[in-house]
């Protein structure tokens, strides 16, 4: 009985991830493959690990997931036939039954090492028979003799099947009297069961001849190519049907097309692939896989036949913080702490919204329900991931729920919360080495209300003196990240967790009314000071949304 082949799922955090969206994705893949028979669920991140989290990472000895920042289908999600590629060797005559055999009207030629060398289509066939004056193509393709007893059926009755035609022409021998004329030195040359047509053809330097209808080769006709060095090749077709069948023995790398292939990769786009082939006449396009090695070959039809990407999406439901091409995508769960947002799906999907500082909290409790206890390595991530969003649960978004997960996670992962916290949140502060986009992209979000559309990002820092530095070194990059970003409005929240405050940078036309009116305060110099303010979930986003939709009105 057959097996359903397994669904691969990928589980995948928001744009510009943190150590929350990180984590919780390499939790919940964990807890999913040890609890399911479904499929194979792997994390992803949508974009660069900051230094938070690859310290986290790093601690607990954990690979970073692979990058996704796209997941419209590609040509991997469709049914890519698997057709065998050919030795360019083979006959055309052979590659010409392969198709019929199989159905199929192209062939694609490889190497040793499954590198596509070219492809020949039924086209390209028909072309090389209709070519009935080519008598020298035996030779210019450098053909095998195998080749020629292959096409044949024939059996070698003087000579080396390994030996290679590179000269000559092929001819019929009809009488004496004619082939002095016709047959040159190494010529091969189609003889009946004349034995004077034989001999002469032999005695003219012929370098084969093929006796046809399945006629006997006398024992002076043998001796004679031996001593002249002639093969003998005997075939049951006849004469007329030999001739038809010989030019064919020539191999397809003679015929193969090489240049300009239109070729696709597994990671093509699905859109990109379909533009290529509507503007020209093939069937099918040679397909490579990861590793540039020919793996088979796709048609207009098989588009039709498309498996979406399958997703389980953490810490985010806002279409402006997901990957790209999301709406091509089947969403089959949102696991998530933060406001519900505009994003739709297709169809009703598993949704865990609960009002805690951290998706991991949610997670852990999800554990729990089903029995299971995390690893120490996994129970470090799910506490890392708390007390990075919590603040070590000095956020107004920190609940007791946070905070006693927190503990018992501690314990799991043999950590003592107030060191290990003020050495991951120094890792993520540390500037060595960065760039203004480097610290900007750390933790960067999108959000709208009505047509307004903005950006919030933050960062968190120790001490006055490393937030100063990132104040100097981000503040000048915000209207060009606003550029880049398309938005109008951009917020940056700069966070010192000892003073419990935020300095408030911002760029835009309105930004700093809206500030002003979202937060009550006078700004200066393109700051605001923010005292009791940390929490971009529950204490900015709200007060900016108001703003904003009050200015709208």
């Amino acid at each position: 009985m057959a097996t359903k082949p397994m669904r691969h799922i990928n589980i995948i955090g928001h744009q510009n991830p943190d150590t929350d969206s990180i984590c919780s994705a390499l939790a919940y893949a964990w807890l999913k493959n040890r609890g399911s028979l479904e499929g194979l669920y792997e994390a992803r991140r949508a974009g660069h690990i900051n230094r938070e989290t690859r310290f986290v990472l790093q601690h607990f000895g954990i690979k970073a997931p692979r990058l996704c920042t796209d997941v419209s289908p590609q040509i991997k999600d469709i049914d890519i036939r698997k057709q065998a590629g050919i030795d360019g060797e083979m006959s055309v005559r052979a590659a010409w039954n392969l198709m019929r055999d199989v159905e199929i009207d192209t062939l694609c030629i490889v190497d040793d090492g499954g590198e596509l060398q070219g492809l020949i289509t039924i086209k390209d066939i028909a072309d090389a028979n209709m070519d009935l004056f080519d008598t020298a193509v035996l030779a210019a393709a450098n053909t095998r003799c195998s080749n020629l007893l292959e096409t044949l059926e024939a059996e070698l009755v003087v000579g080396n099947a390994d030996a290679r035609i590179d000269s000559g022409n092929i001819c019929i021998g009809t009488s004496p009297e004619i082939m002095e004329e016709l047959v040159k030195p190494g010529d091969l040359v189609l003889v009946s069961n004349r034995y004077e047509a034989q001999m002469c053809a032999i005695d003219c330097g012929a370098r084969a001849i093929i006796v046809c209808c399945g006629s006997a080769v006398p024992r002076t006709i043998v001796a004679r190519a031996q001593e002249k060095g002639c093969a003998v090749l005997a075939t049951p077709y006849d004469t007329y049907a030999a001739a038809r069948l010989t030019s064919t023995a020539a191999p397809v790398r003679h015929f193969m097309r090489t240049k300009e292939l239109l070729k696709f990769s597994v990671n093509t786009p699905i859109e990109d692939a379909r533009k290529v082939m509507a503007s020209v006449r093939h069937r099918y396009f040679p397909i490579l896989d990861e590793n540039g090695k020919y793996c088979g070959v796709v048609s207009r039809r098989n588009l039709l036949n498309l498996h979406r990407k399958q997703l389980i999406l953490v810490d985010h439901n806002e279409r402006q913080q997901a990957v790209d091409g999301l709406e091509e995508a089947d969403i089959l769960e949102i696991i998530d702490h933060h406001r519900i947002g505009n994003l739709e799906t297709t169809g009703p999907v598993y949704f865990r919204n609960v009002p805690v500082g951290c998706t991991a909290t949610i997670l852990y409790q999800m554990y729990g329900e089903q029995g299971m206890t995390p690893s120490k390595e996994i129970a470090g991530l799910l506490l890392s991931a708390i007390l990075s969003d919590t603040l070590m649960f000095r956020s107004p978004t920190s609940t007791p729920q946070d905070e006693a997960a927190a503990q018992e996670l501690a314990v799991l992962a043999g950590e003592d919360i107030p060191t290990y916290a003020e050495q991951m949140f120094e890792a993520g502060a540390d500037l060595t080495g960065r760039d203004a986009e480097d610290v900007f992209r750390s933790d960067f979000k999108v959000f709208s209300r009505g047509d307004a559309k903005f950006g919030v990002g933050q960062s968190i820092y120790m001490t006055d003196k490393s937030r100063a530095a990132a104040e100097e070194l981000v503040g000048p990059f915000l209207p060009e990240a606003s550029r880049r970003e398309g938005l109008p409005m951009i917020f940056y929240m700069f966070t010192d967790m000892k003073t419990q405050s935020t300095d408030l940078m911002y760029c835009g036309s309105i930004a700093e009314q809206i500030v002003r009116e979202a937060f009550h305060v006078e700004p200066k110099d393109g700051k605001a000071w923010l005292p009791g303010v940390v929490s971009r979930k529950k204490q900015l986003i709200p007060p900016l949304l108001a703003a904003l939709q009050a200015h709208q009105k």
